[in-house]
């Protein structure tokens, strides 16, 4: 429970130390930026120092949090430093347009870089550039977020953490009978869940961060006192998900990554059939049953309490 607790803190106050600028997500500057506001101090080498050990920090800690934002942050920094370094084309990089040209397409690198999707970080810059965006970007974006999200597959390679480019998550499905055909009308009714679903997220989102701001004395007392709250966040966190307690219920003992990788794997977890007396399991399917059909509880309650804790903690 100590070292997610300490890594949070540290993130917090080395931020509050480094850059300031470097807090939350990044993407909301990211868009007003990129509608014209100047942002002092938002794009420079310190904040992007900041943001990198704040975000290796937070992640290193296994709370609930997602790195997109930062990772478009993180881009855009980069871009405006490699373009300011351009000395022999400097007269067209101190073009305002062509500034926000360069943070269009790092905005599509940084989430391709996050998920491995090019398209994708296409799609978000023009979400993020929502106000105009010029036709004759679409390809700067696309090619940048394309050598972006390769390179980020080929470094995995490079640390031996992969043998060759592959998907970042993978199925096992049978090529030949992927799926059949009445499960279409399962795999629509998961779509539409799953929207409500996050559409519920975000208006519990909405909630808790207008009672916060609501609540003055509550804000302005958390202020003056920058660590009580992520000290009680990442405690209460890290006490509800610890592995040897409610965390057995909800296959704590795994990271994020890992936790998804299970939840692709294409077996039965809760099939008991046996062929001539004898269960047919393989010790990676073994693994995974192991973590997610905990005792005196089967893998289905276990995943409700998965979803759970991960909607509300995230909030």
């Amino acid at each position: 429970v100590s070292l997610p607790v300490f890594l949070v803190l540290f993130a917090a106050g080395f931020v509050h130390i480094m850059a300031p600028q470097a807090i939350g997500s990044g993407i909301p500057e990211m868009k007003t930026i990129l509608r014209g506001v100047v942002l002092k101090e938002y794009l420079t080498t310190k904040t992007l120092i900041a943001k990198a050990v704040g975000l290796t920090a937070t992640l290193g800690s296994g709370m609930p949090l997602g790195k997109e934002g930062p990772f478009v942050h993180i881009a855009s920094i980069v871009a405006t430093l490699l373009a300011s370094m351009v000395t022999k084309f400097k007269g067209a990089y101190t073009n305002e347009a062509r500034q926000c040209e360069m943070l269009a397409a790092a905005c599509a690198v940084g989430v391709a870089c996050c998920f491995g999707s090019p398209i994708g970080g296409v799609l978000f810059s023009i979400e993020v550039t929502s106000v105009f965006f010029a036709v004759r970007n679409y390809w700067r974006g696309f090619f940048a977020a394309v050598c972006g999200a390769t390179m980020f597959r080929l470094l995995a390679v490079m640390f031996h953490e992969e043998a060759t480019v592959i998907a970042v998550f993978r199925t096992e499905f049978n090529v030949e009978f992927p799926y059949d055909s009445k499960e279409i009308i399962i795999f629509a009714a998961i779509g539409a869940s799953c929207g409500m679903g996050g559409a519920l997220y975000v208006y519990a989102h909405r909630r808790y961060v207008l009672w916060m701001r609501g609540n003055k004395s509550l804000t302005a007392f958390l202020q003056k006192n920058r660590f009580i709250y992520p000290f009680l966040v990442s405690l209460i966190i890290s006490t509800l998900s610890f592995p040897d307690w409610l965390g057995k219920y909800q296959a704590s003992q795994l990271g994020t990554h890992d936790q998804i990788i299970t939840l692709f794997s294409n077996h039965t977890w809760t099939d008991v059939t046996s062929d001539i007396n004898r269960t047919i399991v393989t010790a990676e399917e073994q693994w995974v049953r192991d973590h997610w059909n905990t005792s005196h509880t089967d893998p289905f309650a276990n995943m409700v309490t998965f979803m759970l804790m991960t909607f509300f903690t995230s909030i």
